[in-house]
């Protein structure tokens, strides 16, 4: 399957900006058998099911995507069916290589991901953090250098601050004011887990030197905070179920309806509550399990090959939560 976007017709980095704003992009898991084969299936239903759910954009290749792991012909799969089921929705493509990986293979396999991804139709890149600088000289200057190469392609760029132990490297405010300076570099997607702090002093920085930067949270298990804390778009995981419950969370926030803000931010962090949780590399699965229990996809695409085993108490837990929100999160 092709996708019929041109190159000369993508989105610009203002229209993406402008069309993300205010709204929920979902990172989309890409669903496998229990022998770690690609569900078509599951994967064609799991598509025709976000067609009818209220979301800005989609991000493929992502980390709840498995971006890194996928081989070709699965990635290619994927992007190209997401461009095609969703020509007027923004696509964007994670870019990246895994931490142990050489630095100069590393650079190179992203460089080759990037023209990959615009090769088949994305309209932006969510740039992974280039881990394998994590203990090099002069590493803020080569973080830098390397998303200047990247921003070559001409593509709208999303910076990606992730927390150390899910593979991301902290980010100095200069470097961030370095990266942030980039052309075509819309924004920022910050995924620190559990540092509020972090989370608050980047957010403060964005807002106070970059106020025309796009601050986009990732944050799964504080979204609501999140958004008052700056954040005008959200792009996680978390996203990839339950989308009208996050995309009401967020159009109650910008229309000032703090009542039903409140209402569905409690809402939202009992399921995030229940998928979000030690051991984190099961949090792939989990969704997949939600998904699953909500009917979008059948009983056996709920596997992660690169996760651990999910226990029974996690399952009955999901369906638990998910049997509460029947009402607030349609399927």
């Amino acid at each position: 399957m092709t996708s019929d976007r041109m190159p000369e017709a993508r989105t610009t980095a203002d229209q993406l900006k402008a069309a993300l704003t205010g709204g929920l992009i979902p990172a989309a898991p890409v669903m496998f058998d229990a022998n770690g084969a690609f569900h078509e299936r599951a994967h064609k239903a799991y598509v025709a099911y976000m067609r009818t759910q209220p979301i800005a954009g989609v991000a493929v290749w992502a980390h709840t995507g498995r971006g890194l792991h996928l081989d070709a012909n699965t990635a290619r799969r994927v992007i190209e069916d997401w461009c095609v089921a969703l020509p007027n929705i923004p696509i964007i493509a994670g870019v990246g290589q895994n931490p142990q990986s050489d630095p100069q293979e590393a650079a190179n396999a992203t460089l080759a991901m990037a023209s990959s991804a615009a090769k088949y139709g994305a309209d932006a890149l969510l740039v992974y953090p280039p881990s394998w600088l994590k203990d090099r000289l002069k590493r803020d200057s080569l973080i830098v250098e390397h998303h200047a190469r990247i921003a070559e392609f001409g593509m709208p760029l999303i910076l990606f601050y992730l927390y150390e132990a899910a593979g991301g490297l902290r980010y100095e405010l200069s470097v961030l004011d370095d990266l942030l300076a980039l052309p075509n570099v819309i924004g920022i997607k910050m995924a620190t887990l559990d540092s509020v702090m972090t989370y608050q002093d980047v957010a403060s920085h964005v807002k106070s030197r970059h106020p025309e930067k796009l601050l986009i949270t990732g944050e799964d298990r504080f979204l609501g905070y999140s958004l008052r804390r700056g954040a005008r778009a959200a792009l996680l995981g978390l996203g990839a179920v339950c989308c009208d419950l996050q995309s009401e969370l967020i159009a109650s926030h910008f229309a000032g309806n703090a009542e039903r803000f409140l209402e569905l931010s409690d809402l939202v962090d009992k399921l995030a509550e229940v998928l979000f949780v030690p051991p984190m590399e099961g949090y792939i699965g989990r969704i997949l399990r939600a998904l699953s229990k909500l009917g979008v996809i059948p009983p056996d695409a709920v596997y992660d090959p690169w996760g651990p085993k999910l226990t029974a108490t996690e399952i009955e837990k999901i369906g638990t939560v998910l049997d509460t929100l029947t009402t607030s999160c349609p399927h």
